[in-house]
């Protein structure tokens, strides 16, 4: 678990930290024995980066017990713009954990190219994953504008719908967005008691939960009596552990749906697929450390301007906000917090290619 607290120089504190918890917690191998970074084919379309081929990550001896060896289900969108920032996440979990070879992902699309499917097998040839289209239909007439046009993306309403897309046998999930990396064992989040909770999440019960909500939501009589007998706190949807089969079995997906309607009806929220979330959920999750999503690197969604980390352990990084960390590297103008997203960086021009 990576941890940050002031200091003198807490840049260099942060930094070094960091460094020393870069180390894969499993063994990381190749065919060979040594390390091995290849390229792979150019694909056919030039907005497809190349990546290089990540080391194969291996269970460690504490991983033969019955409860260790249990798959860890993981369910991430897949969308050509941000496979960049997918690469980086994967290979962030898998470098992390003490028993990576239990790990089976599930990605979300809308539009697969075939390159971006042949860009996970090639980076990550080990790693077993499933693919399931998301029809964009199902959001059709459904979506609301919102103050950022990668809100408004039909892809970025998939989670609501994550229980109806992946296989029926999988009953917990931990979802995650692709603008994020791991620096401890999520398995741990994974095993979270839910206490019959249908999602667990950090809750930020500081944050002032009513700017998520319009002047006309709150000034309903009706509207306003949404949140009586639970207190309301918010809560980022870009990391939740879900039990799926209790969502499946409360219509939670039509309960998010409902309030998506009434936002076509009236203005009671700006922000993409977040509103409806805490409209059903708020005060009634699993709170989780906070330090399993330390969010907000990305900076606000409007001018993603750079952010510092907040003090105390973390055990993963989130660049939620408009600022992604690939695109301000490559801009030459990144935020301090950037460097510690570049390590995980498997993009082909980042760095070169290592043979060993």
């Amino acid at each position: 678990m990576a941890s940050w607290s002031p200091s003198p120089f807490p840049l260099l504190a942060g930094l070094l930290s960091f460094l020393l918890l870069c180390r894969p917690s499993a063994t990381s191998t190749t065919p060979s024995g040594g390390i091995h970074h290849s390229l792979i084919r150019k694909p056919s379309s030039p907005e497809i980066p190349l990546f290089r081929e990540a080391p194969a990550f291996r269970n460690g001896e504490a991983c033969s017990s019955p409860l260790s060896n249990a798959t860890i289900h993981v369910a991430m969108t897949l969308d050509a713009n941000y496979l960049r920032g997918t690469m980086a996440a994967v290979l962030s979990i898998l470098q992390h954990s003490t028993c990576p070879e239990n790990f089976e992902f599930h990605f979300l699309f809308v539009q697969l190219e075939p390159e971006v499917l042949s860009s996970i097998n090639s980076t990550f040839p080990y790693l077993r994953f499933g693919v399931y289209r998301f029809d964009p239909n199902r959001v059709r007439g459904k979506i609301s504008k919102s103050i950022r046009q990668a809100l408004d993306q039909p892809l970025n309403y998939a989670r609501i719908y994550l229980a109806d897309l992946i296989p029926t046998d999988v009953r917990r999930v931990v979802y995650l967005d692709s603008d994020l990396v791991v620096v401890d064992d999520i398995a741990e989040l994974w095993q979270v008691d839910l206490e019959g909770k249908v999602l667990a999440a950090p809750e930020y019960c500081h944050a002032n939960f009513t700017k998520y909500f319009t002047e006309l939501f709150w000034s309903d009589p009706v509207l306003a009596r949404t949140f009586e007998g639970r207190r309301p706190c918010y809560f980022n949807t870009g990391v939740m552990v879900v039990d799926v089969e209790k969502w499946r079995q409360g219509g939670y997906t039509q309960k998010v749906e409902e309030w998506m309607a009434v936002q076509k009806q009236k203005r009671i929220y700006h922000l993409g697929s977040l509103p409806p979330f805490l409209l059903v959920l708020a005060g009634n999750i699993k709170p989780v450390d906070h330090r399993w999503n330390q969010h907000g690197l990305g900076g606000d969604n409007l001018e993603g301007k750079c952010r510092a980390l907040h003090p105390g352990p973390i055990s993963l990084l989130h660049w939620s906000g408009k600022g992604k960390p690939w695109l301000r590297l490559d801009s030459r103008k990144p935020c301090t917090v950037d460097h510690l997203w570049a390590p995980y960086d498997l993009y082909r021009s980042s760095k070169p290619s290592l043979e060993e």
